[in-house]
């Protein structure tokens, strides 16, 4: 593919209602729908919108709580809230207004917690703000949550594929070594947003991203049929991304988004990411392609651990990356 144009363009995925995908729905028909639904934005898009998720209302708003109070701290503050802020050891957390070479400069000021497995989450990525007092325990309760919605979601997108229920989810065991990570994004309002990116474009290196956001209904960008398209969705609605090794995963049947955020104007946006991948040291390969399937794949994808996937993406990738909409690092997985 070549580099695609600059002209934007405002749609929207569908809403996946998740209360019908549940195998408890009495109304199977309804159900039915819902899975021929979530299959034709999954094919599309590469993401969808997420209602009726079960997450109660209390613990989205708590997340937004905590987070809203540290991003209001002041910069020492934040130093003093969380040691590894702005560090030179830890790469992950801080401000980063970055100019590459022909590229924008990239304004955002994150934060990124290891939230599982367990016995890591004290150690590496696993920083914590101090204040306010009870960030961690909002954000661990959210993952929480947020990882059994990614689990059901997982069955749901092999339904509706037509491949067996838990073809996806077994690459998430054991469930105490899958890894959830979360990262927040906090960008300010840009006075000159045609000079700047948010995050410019890449994929996920994940097999699913939840995202949440507020502050604004809009900053996300998506690359559709060559062309950027803005994707706005409301407050209390959450947004599932597929990442590289779910695409993996399916071969090819479900793609990874390329997408970018573009600074807000006028108003600050936050969003908050949730990472959900499979244990690093499992082998994850391609579901295998029904006669009548193939015709709709362009490439076969090969085995490939989790965890050297991962060290190959990060090493190929960077703050800089081009505006192109070749994944580069996915070739690592191709047959």
């Amino acid at each position: 593919m070549e580099n695609c144009g600059e002209a934007c363009f405002n749609d929207l995925p569908m809403a996946i209602n998740v209360a019908k995908l549940r195998l408890g729905f009495e109304n199977h028909e309804g159900r039915s729908q819902e899975l021929t639904k979530l299959a034709a934005v999954a094919k599309e898009w590469g993401m969808f919108l997420v209602t009726n998720h079960g997450i109660p209302e209390p613990v989205l708003r708590g997340v937004k709580d905590v987070v809203k109070s540290f991003f209001q701290l002041s910069l020492e503050e934040k130093k003093a809230s969380l040691g590894s802020y702005m560090s030179k050891e830890n790469k992950e957390d801080g401000r980063n207004f970055l100019k590459a070479e022909d590229q924008p400069l990239i304004r955002v000021d994150r934060l990124t917690m290891k939230i599982a497995p367990k016995e890591e989450t004290d150690r590496g990525l696993a920083v914590w703000p101090q204040t306010p007092a009870n960030f961690r325990q909002v954000m661990e309760s959210y993952a929480e949550k947020a990882r059994k919605l990614c689990d059901e979601l997982l069955c749901a997108l092999a339904e509706a594929l037509s491949l067996e229920r838990n073809v996806f989810l077994q690459k998430f065991e054991p469930s105490e070594e899958n890894e959830v990570k979360v990262k927040v994004n906090y960008y300010p309002a840009c006075p000159r947003p045609e000079q700047v990116l948010g995050l410019p474009a890449h994929s996920d290196g994940s097999g699913l991203t939840l995202l949440m956001q507020f502050d604004t209904v809009a900053g996300l960008q998506v690359l559709k049929d060559m062309k950027w398209t803005t994707v706005s969705w409301p407050p209390d609605t959450l947004l599932l991304n597929f990442g590289d090794l779910l695409e993996i995963m399916s071969n090819g049947r479900l793609k990874s988004s390329w997408h970018r955020v573009m600074p807000p104007v006028g108003t600050d946006r936050t969003s908050i990411a949730l990472f959900y991948n499979p244990p690093p040291h499992v082998e994850i390969e391609p579901v295998p392609i029904g006669d009548e399937d193939k015709s709709s794949i362009e490439e076969e994808y090969k085995k490939v651990v989790v965890g050297e996937y991962l060290h190959h993406l990060y090493s190929s990738r960077s703050l800089a990356t081009s505006t192109t909409a070749i994944k580069h690092a996915i070739t690592f997985a191709k047959a």
